[in-house]
């Protein structure tokens, strides 16, 4: 099983995803739940195209920190 990061942003009607390592893989959901799953099967549907194509699949290597700072 191989994991990808997923950047999860709110919008004015629910909130919007897309992963760094997979260029123009991103999608929607009205709630966080819904992104999450529909990021999942957009990432799965992004992959088997890559696959059909004959193109190398992008090893995850993007990670995340939170750095806290006096605001």
């Amino acid at each position: 099983m191989t994991q990808y990061l997923i950047v999860i942003e709110p919008t004015e009607t629910g909130f919007s995803a897309y992963s760094p390592d997979l260029p123009g893989c991103i999608s929607t959901g009205t709630t966080r739940a819904e992104v999450e799953s529909n990021m999942r099967e957009a990432i799965e549907f992004h992959l088997e195209s890559l696959k059909l194509e004959g193109l190398d699949v992008p090893q995850p290597s993007t990670t995340s920190a939170y750095i806290e700072v006096a605001a």
